[in-house]
């Protein structure tokens, strides 16, 4: 009976939707937590079940007759008689002739091209306005710009069109228009308020993972027993912040502790004198992909022929396959890998062929420079798959413990022929990764919902 209370009287309230939020979100959800998830910077693509504080006042955007329902696709935006769109992968651009007049920002994953953000500037190049779309494909909001490039205020939207908020980035004031009556909010902390009173929740304890807003927002409820908690995300710094050091010292109204989720961030809140009995590790609750073990099978996922030492590889590990996949068409020097019997090159491959390869290898290398695509080490990860890397070419060091990073080839083919075809040895490795990345199981969250 308790344990249902604990499930339902508690909100989890988080800064943005960024890849920490997320994992934060999904490891409660994965507990059984059924409370309101509420962000505050939102980009519209939020899932249906979590709240974004601007967006809520707008109402449903499913029930309006002018919102297809979809997002919009690049070439989707609304631009004046004569003008162009030219897009890639990465972006989108807007043009007047041969002036650049907007740019176009997708949503992850952006080789689908999916427009998030349309900035439109003036004929010398300021950025003037910025358009945002959600996940229905309706304008919700636009941000206004000085001469300068400076924001000044943000206006939102209903489904309809009709002007709903305005937030005043100078003054910080933000004006509702709402049941036809006229909020005038001083901040957002008064704002989120107004939301928790809506939905009921101004008795409620809040987990929160931010130090500025969300704490503001907890320090300002109803004070009561202190059983909020702070679940810190950010990364290793040498001082405690002062309002962290409020929650240390116990002078915080409703926050009682806090659960760091970065060991190396852990270990220097420690060092740096706070007390465990405030302080305590806490990861995620991943959702891992089981599979068959299909050994010797390593991918590597690139949108360019950068990867450091590729060919060294293929041929140091004749006994490898490898398995290279691209968003995009490969480059001619890539495309003569295949002339080696354990290569497989998978060029402008689809979603259907990147989950599959997820499923089947065994190995990620995380070698390649430019950028990572499609949350490739992550998913690496949440596939169980060994996850291997050069100092010079990591791009996600949550998942991937020091022990499993190489400043060169020879330790990595070294490495790899001590693991390969000894799958206890493997399974030793997994096990490590996960838990240098703080892997938890859905009872530890569980246990805080009580």
């Amino acid at each position: 009976m308790e344990r249902d209370r604990g499930l339902t009287d508690t909100v989890l309230l988080m800064d943005n939707y960024g890849e920490t939020s997320q994992m934060l979100c999904r490891s409660f959800r994965n507990s059984g937590f059924k409370g309101p998830v509420i962000v505050i910077e939102d980009d519209g693509f939020f899932p249906e079940d979590v709240i974004s504080v601007y967006q809520y006042f707008s109402g449903d955007f499913r029930k309006s007759s002018r919102v297809s329902g979809k997002p919009r696709y690049f070439n989707q935006i609304n631009i004046p008689d004569y003008w162009e769109i030219n897009a890639s992968n990465a972006e989108g651009k807007v043009y007047d002739l041969h002036r650049e007049r907007g740019r176009i920002f997708y949503a992850d994953p952006k080789h689908k091209r999916l427009v998030r953000v349309v900035d439109w500037m003036d004929e010398r190049g300021t950025v003037r306005s910025s358009d945002h779309y959600n996940r229905y494909g309706a304008l919700y909001a636009r941000t206004f710009f000085s001469k300068d490039g400076k924001r000044f205020c943000k206006a939102y939207f209903d489904g309809e069109g009709r002007e709903t908020l305005v937030e005043n980035f100078v003054t910080h004031d933000i004006i509702l228009n709402r049941g036809g009556r006229v909020y005038v909010f001083k901040s957002k902390t008064d704002l989120i308020l107004k939301l928790l009173e809506e939905l009921g929740a101004m008795e409620c304890r809040i987990f929160f993972n931010s130090l500025s807003t969300p704490l503001f927002v907890s320090e300002r409820m109803p004070e009561g027993r202190k059983e909020d908690v702070l679940f810190w995300q950010e990364g290793v710094r040498n001082d405690i912040p002062g309002n962290m050091q409020l929650i240390l010292s116990g002078q915080s109204r409703r926050t009682k502790a806090i659960c760091v989720q970065r060991k190396a961030s852990y270990e220097k809140l420690i060092q740096l004198g706070a007390s465990k009995e405030k302080v305590s590790p806490l990861g995620f609750v991943y959702e891992y992909s089981r599979k068959n073990t299909c050994r010797n099978k390593a991918l590597i996922c690139t949108n360019s022929d950068r990867i450091q030492s590729c060919e060294e590889l293929i041929k140091a590990l004749p006994n490898m396959d490898f398995y290279i996949a691209a968003v995009t068409e490969m480059s001619s020097r890539l495309m003569e890998l295949s002339r080696y019997d354990n290569v497989s090159l998978y060029p402008a491959a689809r979603a259907e062929i990147f989950d599959e390869l997820f499923d089947t290898c065994d190995y990620y290398l995380d070698i390649n420079y430019e950028a990572e695509i499609v949350s490739a080490v992550k998913q690496a990860f949440l596939h169980d798959q060994l996850i291997l890397g050069f100092k010079q070419t990591l791009h996600n060091r949550t998942f991937i413990p020091k022990e499993h990073v190489f400043d060169n080839q020879e330790d990595l083919v070294a490495f790899l022929n001590q693991v390969m075809d000894h799958e206890e040895r493997m399974r030793e490795e997994i096990d490590w990764q996960k838990k240098e990345a703080m892997s938890e199981e859905a009872a530890a969250y569980a246990a805080l919902l009580k």
